[in-house]
C-alpha cells in the first residue's frame, strides 16, 4: 500500500542548498546509498581563530552554481566509507539544509570529490526514507512544481 503522506520524487531532480548560495543544482536519487553526498573541490582541516575547522569549497568551476567561496565548519565528523567500486576512504560529514520539492530538510552529507560526474549531489536513503517514493520514470518533478 502506498503511503499518501510521501511525495513522489523522480530519479533526477533539482535542489537548493541556500546556506551555501547553491541554487538549481542537479541531484540524483540513489536508493543504494545510505547517506547523501555532495561534490567538493576543496576540503581540508585548517586553523581559524585558534580553532581547527573544516574548510570546504563546494562544486567546481564546471558547475554553474560554483562560486569558489570557502565555507567553514566547526561541527563535522570523519567516517570510513566504502564506495560503489569497493574502495574504502575516509570522508568528512556535515549537516545542512536542502530544499527539495518544497521541503526544507536538515540532513547529513558526506563530502567527496565527484569531478566529472554529471550529478554533483546524490540523495541517499537516510534523506529519502519516510519522505519520498522514487518513480524512476520521472525527472525534475521539483521543476514542474516550481518552474
Amino acid at each position: 500500500m502506498i503511503n499518501p503522506t510521501k511525495k513522489i520524487i523522480g530519479r533526477r531532480e533539482v535542489a537548493n542548498l541556500p546556506e551555501f548560495g547553491l541554487y538549481h543544482v542537479d541531484v540524483k536519487t540513489d536508493s543504494g546509498a545510505y547517506t547523501s553526498s555532495i561534490h567538493v573541490s576543496h576540503c581540508k582541516l585548517v586553523f581559524k581563530d585558534n580553532k581547527q575547522v573544516l574548510e570546504v569549497i563546494f562544486l567546481d568551476d564546471q558547475h554553474q552554481s560554483y562560486n569558489s567561496a570557502p565555507h567553514f565548519f566547526e561541527s563535522y565528523r570523519v567516517k570510513k566509507v566504502k564506495s560503489s567500486n569497493g574502495q574504502q576512504q575516509e570522508r568528512y560529514f556535515i549537516y545542512c539544509t536542502i530544499e527539495l520539492l518544497g521541503e526544507c530538510i536538515l540532513t547529513e552529507f558526506s563530502l567527496t570529490e565527484r569531478k566529472g560526474m554529471k550529478y554533483p549531489i546524490l540523495l541517499g536513503r537516510k534523506l529519502l526514507n519516510k519522505r519520498f517514493l522514487i518513480d524512476t520514470s520521472l525527472v525534475n518533478v521539483s521543476k514542474k512544481l516550481n518552474p
